[in-house]
């Protein structure tokens, strides 16, 4: 992937350097569970539908850290402008792809929906931050708030990628950023108001359900993106697609669900299948176009 010629995004927020960092301590300053530890804990969490801080709360205990790591008090972020592009190699690389997805999206956007884009913020941070939507721990892995319009990312996350799930590679976390910018793009759209106030009056199945297609429809954004950064910059190289299916698959429910308890349970997914990732990805990619990421459809054929 040409991410060196991307233009560097001025929406990045880098706490990496505030306050205690959690590299192999927990929000303040407690010892027991590596970053890894607890990025694996939350993965498993997310897949079986288990809130993760529980996950992380019980591994702590029994490791001799004595209590709930979530109740200890993570960095206050810092308010105003954002800090600046970062200096290390894997800080720009991802204030660059902010970059391209800012101007993307700020070109796409108008052109096929008529409406503007406006650009979310990106806080890179270690361990732990807070965010509009609550703490934000590395467990939780990259996600996005609507409330403050931001990414929150800990950057080690590509590393779990690339040595836990073998699904590393530039365009693979690429893919990643990608998919939490489509959640912007869908906040812009009201879609992600209207699918919290249906989600409402749902039995968990059937809210599961609903984050499904959210999800799927975040990954066919991504695709979006893809298509239109490689008409404009020409950005994508031969392997950076499978790079990017590869991820997708790795972190399908099913798989997460099977290499964690031996079987899959279809009513507790709550991101879609491997197959449906890749398939929606590939839908994005395919077409380029915002309109063919439809999932919320009822004729969506999931």
């Amino acid at each position: 992937m040409r991410w060196e010629d991307f233009r560097t995004s001025e929406n990045v927020d880098d706490r990496r350097g505030d306050g205690p960092s959690g590299g192999g301590m927990l929000p303040g300053g407690r010892g027991g569970l590596g970053l890894g530890t607890i990025v694996v804990l939350g993965l498993v969490g997310w897949a079986l539908g288990i809130d993760p801080r529980l996950l992380i709360s019980g591994a702590e205990i029994l490791s001799g850290g004595g209590g709930p790591a979530y109740e200890q008090q993570a960095p206050r972020p810092q308010q105003g402008k954002p800090s600046g592009p970062p200096q290390d190699q894997t800080g720009r690389f991802a204030a660059a792809v902010l970059g391209n997805t800012e101007d993307v999206w700020k070109v796409v956007l108008p052109q096929q929906l008529n409406v503007r884009y406006q650009e979310p913020r990106m806080v890179l941070f270690s361990g732990a931050t807070r965010s509009a939507c609550g703490a934000a721990q590395a467990a939780m892995g990259p996600f996005y708030c609507p409330l403050d319009r931001t990414v929150y990312i800990d950057l080690a996350f590509f590393q779990e990628m690339k040595q836990r799930f073998r699904a590393g590679g530039d365009f693979a976390y690429a893919y990643v950023l990608a998919h939490e910018v489509g959640h912007h793009v869908q906040n812009l759209l009201g879609v992600l108001d209207k699918v919290e106030g249906a989600k409402r009056s749902m039995s968990t199945a059937g809210r599961n359900a609903l984050s499904v297609r959210v999800e799927l429809m975040a990954d066919c954004l991504a695709g979006v993106w893809a298509n239109n950064s490689n008409q404009k910059y020409n950005s994508l190289e031969e392997g950076d697609v499978e790079q990017a299916m590869n991820a997708a698959a790795a972190i399908g429910d099913d798989r997460l669900q099977k290499q964690s308890q031996g079987f899959a349970i279809p009513d507790s997914f709550t991101h879609g299948t491997s197959a449906q990732r890749t398939r929606w990805f590939m839908t994005g990619l395919k077409s380029g176009k915002v309109q063919s990421c439809n999932t919320l459809s009822q004729d969506a054929q999931l």
